[in-house]
């Protein structure tokens, strides 16, 4: 029986510790043992887990990534730890999701991978593994990235720098570190964030670009829906989610949108803290994070259209998801964030930051004709290119071929 190892930030929590957790599953099933290596936050799983480190050690690693700017390379005892967990297990593939948080050191864990041999999958959920300090920086258009990360000019982005600037050494140590595996796979999950890795140092390695799925028994429109938005029957609901919500995602947009809207369109956000809730306009309805899938899919199908505002993504998974409980998506033309939608059928794709845009597809789209034909249309999109089954099963295939 084959073992498999995943490593994550989270196990079972937001939406790549979910997919890891249905690829974790789907290996079971297939005859694998499966486990799954995590560092921060966990809900309850049908994998066995591994716990990296402890809140203490993501304290000090935190802090010394805010004075040092040397994300990642903390955290040394707890990855040894994880290492010799790793010795036990004896996995046959290594799948790795996001390495970075404040949980792990890489160099440490590349050095083993790189003089174990072991066949490695390395899930990209973003841009952090390409550069000298950010996860993304299309938000800041930045093109640093291409030629080493030289003074970097946003320190102030994820992961905070508040001291020291080392972001050309850190570009330097991860091609070192990146690029010393001899048997590993990447696998973009958006074709734009596929396009930027054959522009890096990671370009020497096989990419595979698989999009996220969701679970259609989960995310759908039910026969009979229950409102949750009950108290605004009449009203076109205008369905925002998020993990964390920041100017990043598009919040302080929705709050100009408002005011482009009038009375008949609701705004809900989901996703959102108590001081976020507080703060916001009266006329736009707040609601804090759930981590319940059951309760989202409820406010996805209930909603009249989903409105992503973001200004930076990988793939986004709420625009499938939304999609799956039949609720037409608009969004900015942004990374991948466009690659699920079909233009006119499933919803919109808008140009980058213009809220006027925003408003525009929001009300042709609440108010055609053929508003139950996009919902159909949704649902048959998600059925037919993000089902979780057939895409994770692609992770499968590629398990095998490289363990054969």
């Amino acid at each position: 029986m084959p073992k498999l190892l995943q490593i994550n930030i989270t196990a079972n929590w937001g939406s790549h510790g979910r997919i890891a957790e249905e690829i974790g599953r789907l290996a079971q099933k297939n005859g694998w043992e499966s486990y799954m290596a995590y560092g921060r936050w966990a809900n309850p799983s049908q994998l066995p887990l591994i716990k990296i480190g402890h809140m203490v050690d993501e304290y000090l690693h935190g802090v010394q990534s805010r004075l040092l700017d040397n994300h990642g390379l903390a955290s040394k005892n707890v990855t040894k730890k994880l290492l010799d967990e790793i010795d036990a297990i004896k996995p046959d593939l290594i799948h790795l999701h996001n390495i970075h948080g404040y949980y792990l050191n890489y160099p440490l864990l590349f050095e083993y991978l790189a003089k174990n041999d072991i066949p490695v999958v390395w899930t990209l959920h973003d841009c952090w593994p390409m550069t000298g300090h950010c996860a993304y920086f299309t938000y800041v258009q930045c093109e640093k990235w291409k030629t080493g990360c030289q003074q970097c000019n946003h320190k102030s982005t994820y992961p905070i720098s508040l001291l020291r600037q080392r972001s050309a050494s850190n570009y330097v140590l991860k091609e070192k570190h990146f690029t010393s595996c001899k048997r590993m796979t990447l696998v973009p999950v958006s074709q734009w964030l596929a396009d930027i890795i054959g522009k890096t140092f990671l370009s020497k390695y096989p990419i595979k670009m698989i999009h996220n799925g969701v679970d259609l028994n989960v995310f759908r429109r039910p026969n009979h829906p229950i409102n949750v938005f009950e108290k605004y029957k009449g009203n076109y609901v205008i369905l925002g989610v998020n993990s964390k919500w920041d100017s990043r995602k598009g919040l302080s947009d929705f709050i100009q949108l408002r005011k482009l809207l009038d009375s008949r369109y609701t705004i809900v956000l989901v996703g959102l803290s108590k001081p976020q809730i507080r703060k916001l306009p009266k006329d736009i309805i707040g609601i804090e994070r759930t981590n319940s899938v059951s309760e989202l899919a409820e406010y996805y199908a209930a909603a009249t259209v989903f409105v992503n505002p973001t200004y930076e993504d990988n793939f986004p998974t709420a625009n499938i998801e939304a999609m799956a409980c039949g609720t037409p998506v608009i969004t900015y033309d942004t990374g991948g964030s466009p690659e699920a939608i079909v233009e006119g059928m499933t919803g919109f794709v808008v140009p980058y930051g213009s809220v006027e845009s925003l408003a525009r597809k929001i009300k042709d789209t609440a108010k055609t004709e053929a508003y139950e034909s996009m919902r159909s249309s949704c649902r048959q999109r998600a059925e037919q290119c993000f089902d979780k089954n057939s895409r994770y099963q692609e992770y499968m295939d590629l398990y095998r071929s490289m363990i054969e």
